[in-house]
């Protein structure tokens, strides 16, 4: 199988090609060989690691966290239950983030009511309640 340059895995990745070098200072993608020509050469697995990646991130997975699951892979007997205690603890994250989100909405919401719009921003109910000392 041929090896890929970095513009090829980026597009078949789905990713830019800044991202992948982030990830390789990151650490969740191996930096790859170099060609003679100094040209990196990318394996074909990179992108695989690359689409989890991001799958992972879209799941509100952090980098942090993304390697974590990565290392699992790699450590000998470690069990599916890992993996699993993992995303749990991500649902618990995703559900503490929801309600810190619908407290926000309830909040403004009620902010909004208060102002009619025909007022000077000096006299905005709503910047006034954000100024406030409550």
């Amino acid at each position: 199988m041929e090896s890929l340059t970095i513009g090829k895995v980026a597009r078949l990745a789905e990713v830019g090609v800044e991202t992948i070098r982030f990830y390789e200072r990151e650490g969740l993608i191996d930096e790859p060989k170099r060609r003679e020509s100094g040209y990196r050469e990318y394996p074909h697995e990179t992108i695989q690691r690359l689409r989890f990646v991001r799958r992972a991130k879209d799941l509100g997975f952090t980098l942090k966290e993304i390697k974590e699951l990565l290392d699992l892979r790699l450590e000998p007997g470690n069990a599916c239950e890992h993996v699993r205690e993992r995303a749990e603890a991500k649902i618990h994250d995703i559900e503490t983030k929801v309600r810190t989100l619908q407290r926000m909405r309830k909040a403004l919401t009620k902010l909004t009511m208060t102002c009619r719009g025909k007022r000077p921003v000096s006299e905005c109910p709503i910047l006034e309640a954000m100024e406030g000392d409550e």
